[in-house]
């Protein structure tokens, strides 16, 4: 009965809906004729303020900026006028940026962090392919306060998840969490607003004597648009970088690099655990070397490592049978993130950095120190990472050495072969040792179309059989159509101690087709319709299905920001041994076949106030099952920002009924964009703990500066331990 009206929910919806009130927008043109702009050479630097038009430096360079909208009314020119100019020395590239606007007091501006999510606000963001490879590139971008956001692109963007400031940066894609050190200005004058950046090519790598790809977007919030220079279809982003637009006139020299960026920290540790209350204080000393081989290689070392300004992980509960992922979050390691990424991210990483200097119960194990060399030889990736932990005696934690190397080249159309080599070596023992092996590669088959795979193998101090995974893809994305089929397998026996695993032992189909449905009628309410079906099921390798879970939905989207997005899961879990799903609680062995609604909700992000709601309700393991994500976001003006959620998860189940809730509330106050006061504060029932985290940061240079976190746990209302962390970190250029 319940997957009876859940499929006549879903063709009411979908069919009445989308089909008999909608129609589908055109969305192809020629990507072949893609714009051409031309930089600059100066010999006086701008003045960097933020104001373009009383610059006599800007005055002297014509303009370009003819943008087009990918959203709300696709293909239309942009509402408002934007002009670009680029200049350049043989030290720094300059861009400036007018963002013309009929109403500049109703500019939106949701949060003044630096790398704060741009999408809410009025901002103009750009994309640098160096390399001119349409695979990697470099963002920058900036908001009318003129707040410092950048990343590094890799694969065009692909194998990015949807996930926050805090889960990006190691699972491919985009990596927000790269932090380059560059200089940006913004003003808001009647015309609209204006910003300028400086950014010193020492701090990018690029091939001299080559001309770049290039491509803007902007967000023009109060119509809800977002426009590009190089026209983008549709579901495609900034960083689909082989249609990006060109850059030509950049007649660059190799500019020396070399930074040296030591820290001093002071630490007062008191743990309440061992009945003792002592008191640990600690003062640490460290850094990092920065030295640039070549434009477009790197070379990185650091000593005694530390991450102590680094937001804790977010408390999460585990309500099924298999691992949980916590993200990577500490500077070093997310640098060149996505060049080290091999795999299926989030599932089978053959690579996982938070191996390296965290314990399998998220204790700091210290890093004595380490190498990364990373960079591009013409149109070959190379990585090469080793670093070098310390023991922990009360946890039987030994020293060990970890090491990655990676290589990758790309080849013309999208097509690139590599491989990689990840070894976990035990100091004190010969016999102590985990080893990974694995190709990869991509072919592109024209704009439109994909295949990509890996094949992986792994070796260690143990006996075993079926060390081997492997994963084969075929993507297509084009005319608002996409559509990709997967296998996945990993062997009973593949064990990458230096990565991660969602799950052992597995066969794993999967598919997806979803299609962007536009209302030609300007005037419609609606922006997109966005039905799809997906699935992905995991058999053993006696055949017997573990998982199975078929998604129908459709999602709608308002031209006003509101998204709605409605579906059902038709579900299947088998079970071959009992397990505890929560304390006292046993689910017994069998196969559970279930259907379950979902129900997404969220307001415009850009709003003072604005809420996110997710619901999954259904049968689950013979019982049922109520998943509810609740978030209340506030703002007020520039400086204030507070996000509010409440997880809860109820489950009847024949075993029992229990719940496992968490609270999340995260707190900012800008008193300036580079002096911000941060507080996440959590409560997770299930292991009855509430954590504080507050931090301080003065920032200066590429997030260096003055931090002072204070940390704070209790377990059933008991102290469990806090510390309170005061570090400074500073850039020296050696290399002028």
């Amino acid at each position: 009965m319940r997957v009876t009206y859940f499929l006549f929910f879903f063709i009411y919806i979908f069919y009445g809906t989308s089909y008999l009130h909608c129609q589908v927008a055109a969305s192809t043109y020629d990507t072949k004729d893609r714009p051409v702009a031309r930089a600059i050479p100066i010999n006086i630097k701008p003045v960097i303020d933020g104001e373009v038009m009383d610059d006599e430096i800007w005055k002297q360079i014509t303009p370009f900026g003819d943008m087009y909208q990918v959203q709300p009314n696709f293909g239309n020119p942009a509402s408002e006028k934007t002009e670009i100019r680029i200049a350049y020395t043989q030290e720094t590239f300059f861009l400036s940026v007018i963002c013309f606007d009929s109403q500049p007091k109703k500019l939106v501006v949701s949060d003044p962090r630096r790398d704060a999510n741009l999408d809410n606000t009025d901002a103009f963001i750009f994309v640098l392919d160096t390399y001119k490879d349409g695979q990697n590139g470099f963002v920058f971008g900036t908001n009318s306060l003129g707040i410092e956001y950048d990343g590094q692109v890799d694969n065009e963007g692909q194998g990015n998840r949807n996930v926050n400031r805090q889960q990006s940066g190691t699972i491919g894609g985009f990596n927000l969490n790269w932090d380059a050190s560059y200089t940006v200005k913004a003003q808001v004058k009647e015309y609209g607003w204006s910003a300028e950046f400086a950014i010193p090519l020492r701090t990018i790598r690029f091939q001299a004597g080559k001309d770049w790809g290039i491509n803007f977007r902007r967000n023009i919030r109060k119509t809800n648009e977002i426009v590009y220079w190089a026209q983008m279809p549709i579901g495609f982003t900034l960083y689909r970088l082989s249609l990006a637009g060109t850059l030509t006139g950049l007649e660059l020299r190799s500019p020396g690099n070399l930074k040296v960026i030591p820290y001093v920290l002071g630490r007062l540790d008191k743990d309440y655990s061992s009945g003792e209350r002592k008191t640990e204080t600690t003062p640490e000393i460290g850094g990092d070397i920065k030295y640039s081989i070549t434009p477009s290689l790197t070379l990185d070392l650091t000593y005694n490592t530390d991450f102590a300004q680094v937001e804790v992980d977010d408390q999460q509960v585990n309500l099924d049978r298999f691992n949980l992922f916590f993200p990577e979050k500490r500077p070093f390691f997310l640098e060149n993130a996505g060049l080290f990424t091999v795999g299926s991210p989030g599932e089978v990483d053959l690579f996982f950095s938070r191996r390296i200097g965290i314990g399998d119960n998220g204790s700091i194990v210290p890093i004595i120190g380490g190498a990364r060399l990373s960079g591009k030889l013409n149109r070959t990736n190379v990585g090469l990472l080793t670093m070098f932990t310390d023991d922990v005696n009360e946890a039987g934690i030994e020293k060990n050495n970890f090491t990655v190397a990676r290589v990758n080249h790309e080849f013309k159309g999208r097509t690139a072969l590599g491989g990689v080599f990840v070894n976990r070596s035990g100091l004190e023992s010969s016999d102590d040792y985990n080893r990974t092996y694995s190709i990869d590669g991509k072919l592109g088959l024209g704009r439109k179309a994909r295949l990509s795979g890996f094949y992986a193998q792994t070796s260690g101090s143990y006996d075993t059989i079926n060390e081997h995974a492997f994963k084969f893809q075929a993507d297509y994305n084009w005319d608002n159509l996409e559509m990709r089929a997967a296998y996945t397998e990993v062997g009973q026996g593949f064990n990458p101690e230096v990565g991660f695993l969602l799950r052992s032992a597995f066969r794993k189909p999967e598919a997806l087709v979803l299609y962007h449905l536009r209302p030609r009628n300007e005037n419609s309410k609606i922006l997109e319709y966005r039905p799809h079906v997906s699935y992905r099921g995991y058999w053993n390798f006696d055949g017997f299905q573990e998982t199975g879970f078929l998604h129908i939905d459709n999602h709608w989207e308002f031209k006003n920001g509101t998204e709605i997005h409605t579906g059902i899961n038709l579900t299947t879990e088998g079970l071959l041994e009992p397990f505890e799903i929560y304390e006292g609680v046993i689910v017994e062995p069998g196969t559970y076949k279930h259907a379950e609604g979902q129900l997404v909700f969220f307001t415009n992000g850009s709003k003072p106030v604005s809420v996110n709601i997710r619901s999954v309700f259904g049968g689950s393991f013979g019982g049922m099952r109520y998943l509810n994500t609740a978030t209340l976001q506030l703002r007020s003006g520039e400086k204030f920002n507070a996000g509010l959620t409440y997880q809860y998860n109820k489950f009847e189940l024949p075993g029992g009924d229990f719940t496992a809730n968490v609270f999340q509330t995260r707190l900012t106050y800008a008193f300036k964009p580079n002096v911000l006061l941060q507080g996440l504060v959590q409560n997770n029932t299930v292991n009855r703990l509430w954590a504080f985290n507050f931090r301080f940061g003065w920032l200066q240079r590429a997030n260096t500066g003055l931090f002072v976190v204070y940390n704070h746990n209790l377990q059933d209302n008991d102290p469990l331990n806090n510390s309170i962390i005061i570090k400074y970190t500073r850039i020296f250029d050696l290399v002028k």
